[in-house]
C-alpha cells in the first residue's frame, strides 16, 4: 500500500538537491569550523555560503543570520535573550495562538516575575487585529512577539501592519516565519520587523538547524556559553552540514535562488488548487464537517477541519492505519489529549476542538493523492460515526 503524507506542515522531506549540497560535509569536509586550518576553512567557507542566502532572502546583511538548532532555540533565544539582557521587569505582548516555543517561554517569564505578558486575542478566522495590539501596548512593553502564519490552521497574520505600528518606538518586534518562510514574502525591511524565525525542516531541509535574523543593534543576552560561535549569540560547534542544507533549502524558496524564475510561483498555485479541491470536497461530501480559520487570509498548502462526532485523535489513527498520514495540530503539541488552545482561543467548544484533523500539502502532492485521500476520508469517517451509533 502507497502512502500519502499530507503532514508538511509537521516536517518536509529533504530535498534531493539539498541533500547532495549537504554530502560533502557529511564525508570530506569534517572539519570543525572554529579551526583555522584548511580543513576548517573549508567547513567555515560552507557556512558562510549558507549565511548569505539567507541573508540575501530576508534582505538582511549577513552578520544579523544566526544559525541555531531549530526554530524552538531561536523563539528562545529572541524573548528569553532580550527579557534577560535587560535589568528589569518588563511587558510582552503576544497573541493567545502562538507555537509552544513562544509561549512557554512567555509564561516561564511571568512566573519568574521578568515579565508581564499580555496575550491579544484573536477573531473567530483566527486572525490578530492590529488594533488589539495597539490596545495591549504599555509604557514598559519591551517585545511584541507575533508569528506570521499559524501552525495549525494555517491564519496568515498582518504582519507588515504590526510592524508599521511599532515603527519608531522602543518596542522590539519578533516574528515566528516558520511556516510562512515558502509561501510569504520574508523581507525584514518590507514587515518592520527586529527578530525573524526560519525553520529549516519544514522548507525542504534537514532537521536540526533554525536561523534567528537578528537586526544589527538589538542586543540580546545567549542562552549558550562557552566558544562564542554565530556572533556570540550562541556557543557551540556549528551543525555544519545541516546549516549548508538549509542554506540550499532557502535557496530553492528564493526568488533570488537557484529556481528557474516563477517555479516557486506556479508550485504554489498548484498547492493552493489542490488545497481547495480538498476543502471543497469534504465539505460537501462529509455532513457536519466546519473549516477552522479564514478561507482567504490562509495559508495556501492548510487544511484545517472539524468532524462532528469524531475524536481527531482517532480519525488520525484509522487514516494512519489506512496509509494517509495526517496530524491533529501542531507536531510539538500532538501527544497532550488537551484541546488545541488555538482552537479554543477562536471560541470553539473543547467538544469540537477535539474532534478536528489538519492535512497539509506539499510540493510533491499530487492530485491523484488528494482524491484518493478524499475517498478515503468519506468512507473512515462514516465508518467512525457508525461505530459510535
Amino acid at each position: 500500500m502507497k502512502k500519502i503524507y499530507l503532514d508538511y506542515a509537521a516536517s518536509s522531506p529533504v530535498d534531493k538537491k539539498v541533500l547532495r549540497e549537504m554530502m560533502p560535509y557529511l564525508k570530506k569536509e569534517f572539519g570543525n569550523p572554529s579551526s583555522v586550518h584548511y580543513f576548517g576553512q573549508r567547513a567555515r567557507a560552507g557556512i558562510e555560503k549558507a549565511r548569505q542566502i539567507v541573508a540575501k532572502f530576508l534582505n538582511c546583511t549577513p552578520l544579523e543570520v544566526v544559525f541555531t538548532s531549530g526554530a524552538t532555540e531561536a523563539n528562545n533565544l529572541a524573548i528569553r535573550g532580550m527579557v534577560q539582557s535587560l535589568k528589569q521587569k518588563i511587558h510582552i505582548v503576544t497573541s493567545q495562538i502562538e507555537h509552544e516555543s513562544v509561549l512557554s517561554p512567555c509564561q516561564e517569564l511571568e512566573r519568574q516575575g521578568l515579565a508581564e505578558v499580555t496575550y491579544v486575542p484573536v477573531d473567530s478566522e483566527g486572525v490578530v487585529k492590529t488594533e488589539e495590539v495597539q490596545k495591549a501596548i504599555k509604557e514598559n512593553t519591551a517585545l511584541v512577539s507575533i508569528m506570521y502564519a499559524n501552525s495549525e490552521i494555517g491564519t496568515i497574520q498582518p504582519i507588515a501592519e504590526i510592524g508599521a505600528l511599532l515603527k519608531d518606538r522602543k518596542i522590539l518586534f519578533h516574528v515566528d516565519a516558520v511556516q510562512a518562510a515558502q509561501f510569504l514574502d520574508c523581507d525584514v525591511k518590507k514587515l518592520g520587523v527586529d527578530l525573524l524565525t526560519l525553520s529549516s525542516h519544514k522548507i525542504y531541509g534537514p532537521k536540526g538547524a533554525g536561523v534567528l535574523y537578528i537586526k544589527e543593534g538589538v542586543v540580546l543576552n545567549p542562552l549558550l556559553l562557552g566558544g562564542g560561535q554565530e556572533q556570540g549569540f550562541r556557543s557551540g560547534t556549528e551543525n555544519v552540514a545541516s546549516i549548508v542544507g538549509m542554506g540550499r533549502a532557502v535557496e530553492e524558496i528564493s526568488p533570488y535562488g537557484g529556481s528557474p524564475a516563477g517555479r516557486q510561483i506556479v508550485q504554489n498555485i498548484k498547492i493552493r488548487q489542490l488545497r481547495d479541491k480538498l476543502i471543497k470536497e469534504v465539505l460537501r461530501r462529509i455532513e457536519g464537517t466546519q473549516l477552522s480559520g479564514s478561507k482567504q487570509k490562509r495559508l495556501p498548502n492548510n487544511v484545517h477541519i472539524r468532524f462532528q462526532g469524531i475524536a481527531g485523535s482517532e480519525l488520525a489513527t484509522v487514516l494512519d492505519q489506512k496509509g494517509i498520514a495526517v496530524s491533529t495540530g501542531s507536531a510539538c503539541s500532538e501527544k497532550t489529549q488537551e484541546p488545541s488552545h488555538v482552537l479554543l482561543a477562536l471560541g470553539v467548544s473543547e467538544d469540537d476542538a477535539m474532534s478536528s484533523v489538519r492535512l497539509t500539502l506539499g510540493k510533491d502532492t499530487t492530485l491523484q493523492e488528494v482524491e484518493k485521500a478524499i475517498t478515503i476520508l468519506v468512507a473512515t469517517v462514516a465508518q467512525l460515526r457508525k461505530n459510535r451509533v
